[in-house]
C-alpha cells in the first residue's frame, strides 16, 4: 500500500513530465520533421538523456543512497550523512568540471563515434559540423545532471520523493519554449531545441538546490579530499552506472549502428519510438526503481530480509500489472498514436508508418526494461554494483550481434527490436542470480496473478484493435480533437483492462474491499 502511494506521488509527477515531453516531441516533429537536422539533434540529445538515466535515474541513486542511509542508521541523526554529501559534492564537483571540458574538447570524435559519421547519409561538412556544434550546446547538461543527482538523492533519502521527480517537468518546459518562441526552418530548430537542455540543466539544479534548502537540508563547501568512504562511492558509481544504464548504453550502439548503416531520418524514427515507449517506463520503471531502493536498503539495514524480500515481489507485481498493457496497447495501436501525436508538418505518412514499427519492436521489451529497475535495488542496497555491470556487458554484446544481424534483415526496426531482447536477456540474469543467492523468491500472490493479468491485457489488446478502426478518422484532424480522440482510446483501454482484471480474477472483489478497508485504517490512524 505504502509502495503503491509513492509511486502515485512520484509516477503522477513523472507522468505530467512525460506528458510535456510528448509536448515537445510532437512540436519538434512538426518543425523538425525526421531528416539530418533531426537525426542530428538526436544524436546530440542522445549523450545527455544516457548521462540523465545514468546518474539521476541509476547510478548515483544506487552508489549513493545506501551509503546515505546507512551513515543516519550508524548514529541515528542526519548530520553524519550530510557531512558525508558534502565531502562526495566536494570531489564530484571537480571531477565533472575536468570530464565536462574534456568532453567538450573531444566534442567531434565523440558525435562521430556516436553517429559512425552519418556514413550512410553521405553528409557534407558543414552538415557535420552542425552536429558537432549541437553537442557542443548539450554537453555542460552532463555535469549540472549530475550535481543535481546527488541533491535528488540527498531528498529521496528524507522520503521526498515528488520534489526530485517534479524535476524533469522543468528541463521540458525549457525545450518546449525554445520550440514554440524560437522555431525557424528545422536547422535553426533543432540549435534552439540543444541550447534550451543545458538552460533546462540549470533550472533543475536551482530547484532541487530550493529544496533542500527548504528541506533543513544544507550542504557546505569543502575541500575536495579522496577520504576512504568517498573513495568507496567512486568505486561503487562506475559499475552502477554501466548496471543501471545497460539500456541507455543500448540505445547509443543502436543509434550508431543506426547513423551509420541507415538511411536518413532512421535515426529519427527510433528516437519518436524511444520517446512514447519511454512514457510508461518513465512512469512506471524509474518510479519504482527510485522508490524501491532507499526502501529496501533501509529495511535490510534493519536486519529485516522477509520483509525486503516481500517489498520487491509486491514491486515485480505493481510493474507488470502496469507493464503488460502497455506493451499490448503500444505493439496494436503504434500507428494511430504515432500519427495522432506527429504526423503533420514536416511528419508525413511514410514517416508514421515507419516509426509505428519502430515503436512496436521497442515495446515488446518494455517489461524488460521496468524490471530491470525493479531487480537492481536487490544488488545496490547489499552494495553490490558489480553483479548488475557484468550483466549489463552482456546485455551490451547480445545487442550488438542482434543489431548486426537484424539490420540488414529489417532495416530501421533491428535497433529496437534488439534492444529489447539484450534488456530481455539482463532481466533473466539478475532474477536468476537474486534467486540463486537466497535473495528473492517469488511468493504464492505473484505466481497466481502474473498469468491473469497477462490474459487480461490480450483481452484489452483486442478491444483496442477494434477501436483503432472507429477512431481512426478523428486522428488527422486539428490538434485539440488529436489529443481528444487519444485521450478516449487511452481512457478506454484502462476501463477495458481494469473490467478483464476482475473477468480473469487477477483481482477479486475481497481484494478491492481489504484495500478498501486498509486505507480507511490508516486514514483513522493518521486523525
Amino acid at each position: 500500500m505504502n509502495l503503491t502511494r509513492s509511486l502515485g506521488s512520484v509516477g503522477g509527477l513523472t507522468l505530467v513530465s512525460r506528458i510535456l515531453a510528448l509536448v515537445r516531441d510532437s512540436l519538434q516533429a512538426r518543425y523538425v520533421g525526421a531528416n539530418f537536422a533531426s537525426d542530428a539533434f538526436t544524436i546530440a540529445f542522445r549523450l545527455p538523456n544516457m548521462f540523465r538515466a545514468l546518474f539521476a535515474e541509476g547510478a548515483f541513486s544506487a552508489a549513493f543512497i545506501p551509503m546515505f542511509n546507512r551513515k543516519v542508521a550508524e548514529t541515528g541523526e542526519i548530520g553524519a550523512g550530510l557531512a558525508f554529501a558534502e565531502r562526495a559534492l566536494a570531489v564530484l564537483f571537480v571531477a565533472l568540471l575536468v570530464f565536462t571540458g574534456a568532453m567538450l574538447l573531444a566534442a567531434w570524435p565523440i558525435t562521430w563515434g556516436m553517429s559512425l559519421g552519418f556514413r550512410h547519409q553521405n553528409p557534407t561538412p558543414e552538415q557535420f559540423a552542425f552536429a558537432v556544434e549541437l553537442s557542443r550546446y548539450t554537453i555542460p547538461y552532463l555535469m549540472l545532471i549530475s550535481l543535481a543527482s546527488l541533491l535528488g538523492g540527498i531528498l529521496n533519502s528524507v522520503d521526498r520523493f515528488w520534489v526530485n521527480a517534479a524535476a524533469p517537468i522543468l528541463l521540458n518546459i525549457a525545450m518546449v519554449a525554445a520550440l514554440l518562441f524560437f522555431n525557424g526552418d528545422p536547422y535553426e530548430t533543432a540549435r534552439a531545441q540543444a541550447i534550451a537542455v543545458p538552460v533546462g540543466g540549470l533550472l533543475q539544479l536551482g530547484w532541487l538546490a530550493l529544496a533542500c534548502r527548504a528541506s533543513g537540508v544544507s550542504l557546505k563547501p569543502r575541500r575536495p579530499r579522496l577520504d576512504p568512504e568517498v573513495r568507496r562511492l567512486m568505486k561503487l558509481i562506475v559499475p552502477a552506472a554501466a548496471g543501471a544504464g545497460a539500456s541507455q548504453i543500448n540505445l547509443i550502439i543502436s543509434s550508431a549502428l543506426a547513423g551509420g548503416l541507415l538511411a536518413s531520418g532512421s535515426l529519427s524514427y527510433i528516437y519518436y519510438a524511444d520517446r512514447l515507449n519511454q512514457l510508461p517506463l518513465g512512469l512506471i520503471g524509474i518510479g519504482l526503481g527510485t522508490i524501491l531502493l532507499p526502501t529496501v536498503s533501509r529495511q535490510l539495514g534493519a536486519g529485516r530480509e522477509a520483509e525486503a524480500m516481500e517489498t520487491q515481489n509486491r514491486g515485480i507485481e505493481l510493474a507488470l500489472f502496469l507493464t503488460l498493457p502497455a506493451m499490448v496497447a503500444l505493439i496494436v495501436a503504434a500507428e494511430p498514436i504515432v500519427r495522432g501525436l506527429f504526423q503533420y508538418g514536416e511528419f508525413d505518412a511514410v514517416d508514421t508508418r515507419n516509426c509505428a514499427l519502430a515503436l512496436a519492436g521497442f515495446s515488446i521489451g518494455l517489461p524488460s526494461y521496468v524490471l530491470v529497475k525493479v531487480l537492481t535495488p536487490g544488488y545496490y542496497a547489499r552494495q553490490d554494483t558489480r553483479t548488475p555491470v557484468r550483466y549489463a556487458i552482456w546485455s551490451v554484446g547480445v545487442n550488438i550481434v542482434g543489431n548486426l544481424i537484424l539490420i540488414p534483415l529489417i532495416g530501421h526496426v533491428g535497433p529496437p527490436l534488439a534492444t529489447a531482447l539484450a534488456s530481455t536477456v539482463n532481466v533473466f540474469m539478475l532474477y536468476r542470480t537474486l534467486r540463486k543467492r537466497g535473495h528473492f523468491e517469488v511468493d504464492a500472490q505473484l505466481r497466481r496473478r502474473v498469468p491473469r493479468l497477462a490474459l487480461a491485457a490480450l483481452l484489452m489488446g483486442a478491444a483496442i484493435f477494434g477501436l483503432d478502426h472507429l477512431l481512426d478518422p478523428y486522428l488527422n484532424g486539428r490538434f485539440v480533437e488529436r489529443y481528444l480522440t487519444l485521450a478516449v482510446l487511452v481512457g478506454s483501454g484502462c476501463a477495458i483492462y481494469a473490467i478483464a482484471c476482475f473477468v480473469t480474477r487477477a483481482f477479486t472483489m475481497a481484494d478491492l474491499k481489504s484495500l478498501m478497508r486498509r486505507r480507511a485504517r490508516e486514514g483513522q490512524a493518521k486523525e
